[in-house]
């Protein structure tokens, strides 16, 4: 039986399967439902919990003399296999088809990393399909994110603006425990059940008197001075470079999409606001476009390149250069930048 990991819950508490698979790459999610399952077993008089590591040699003859073997201390046991290639070649497939047609009180709970479509149509798949609860954990992708964070704010009692889930998504850029941290902190931040844009700034804020936000809004205003003394608090407080180099390359993103969205014939507004740009935010993105040419785009593009080779070591010099010149690009323009470099 296929269930989502949003509805594991739900079909524990309506009584507990035999066998339970749940795979997948997203580690944290893995671990969360496997956690809500062994909740399960242990309120279902599985006190005792038996784990097969099943490695490049794990031996699958391990599962067959578990089953065989009476616990010690309860009536049943959760049996755990972890799986993290994904495929239990043709020995283990046996091993887990002859288990599942052993008569047993026992639940078998298997870990696996990815598992591809052919495997999918094997007989150890499908046997567990039949038999028992097969969970996929599929990747949580940039488009989906946002409804993630909801359903943890939703699930931590806690209800956001559209803006503020969007700013939160982009400041853990696809790290979900990152995203479970943050909710987690504003959970003990927010002053109520809502939380705005002001609450998500205020968690990033924290203990922290310079922020690659405050960065990047100062060079979209065209303050290239107050952008260039906040990079400097910023290294003084030894935030990383590619934290900096993020948030400005998401605003250098944004207006490349907002350059192409125009070249198309759409308007500058409704550009921006198709882009999802925050209303408090329409005007500093407005100058910031006004003020660059799809050349001088192009070029913060390439600084922005150069930049991440420099933090990992691919090209020559500093990374705190190259932020310089980013930020000066940014905020003043190209014919500033090209003034500056003929002088």
């Amino acid at each position: 039986m296929p269930v989502k990991p949003d509805q594991l819950t739900h079909q524990l508490n309506r009584g507990l399967q035999r066998c339970y698979l749940i795979y997948g790459e997203e580690t944290l999610i893995v671990e969360e439902c496997a956690d809500a399952v062994r909740g399960a077993a242990r309120s279902g008089g599985c006190a005792e919990r038996e784990i097969i590591e099943i490695g490049a040699t794990g031996d699958w003859q391990q599962l067959l003399q578990s089953a065989g073997s009476m616990s010690l201390f309860a009536d049943r046991k959760l049996i755990e296999i972890r799986l993290p290639s994904g495929k239990p070649g043709t020995e283990g497939s046996k091993a887990i088809q002859e288990y599942l047609s052993i008569d047993s009180e026992d639940v078998l709970l298997i870990i696996a990393g990815k598992i591809d479509k052919p495997s999918q149509r094997a007989k150890w798949f499908v046997r567990l399909d039949q038999e028992g609860v097969v969970v996929p954990v599929w990747p949580v992708g940039r488009r989906d994110l946002p409804g993630f964070l909801q359903q943890r704010l939703k699930a931590a009692g806690l209800t956001a603006d559209r803006e503020a889930v969007q700013l939160l998504a982009d400041r853990v850029e696809g790290n979900l425990l990152a995203a479970v941290q943050e909710v987690d902190k504003l959970k003990l931040l927010a002053d109520s059940e809502r939380v705005t844009v002001e609450t998500v700034l205020d968690s990033v804020l924290a203990n922290a008197r310079y922020n690659p936000f405050g960065l990047a809004d100062a060079a979209l205003s065209g303050d290239a001075g107050s952008a260039l003394r906040t990079l400097r608090g910023l290294e003084a407080e030894s935030t990383q470079p590619p934290v900096i180099l993020w948030a400005l390359a998401r605003d250098i993103s944004l207006l490349e999409q907002l350059s192409a969205d125009c070249a198309a014939g759409t308007g500058l507004s409704r550009a921006m606001n198709n882009r999802g740009v925050w209303r408090n935010r329409m005007s500093l993105v407005q100058g910031a476009f006004n003020r660059q040419t799809p050349a001088s785009i192009r070029r913060l593009q390439h600084l922005a390149f150069r930049t991440d080779s420099a933090i990992k070591g691919f090209e020559k010099g500093s990374p705190w250069d190259l932020l310089d010149q980013l930020v000066v690009l940014l905020a003043l323009g190209p014919i500033h930048h090209l003034e500056n470099r003929a002088g």
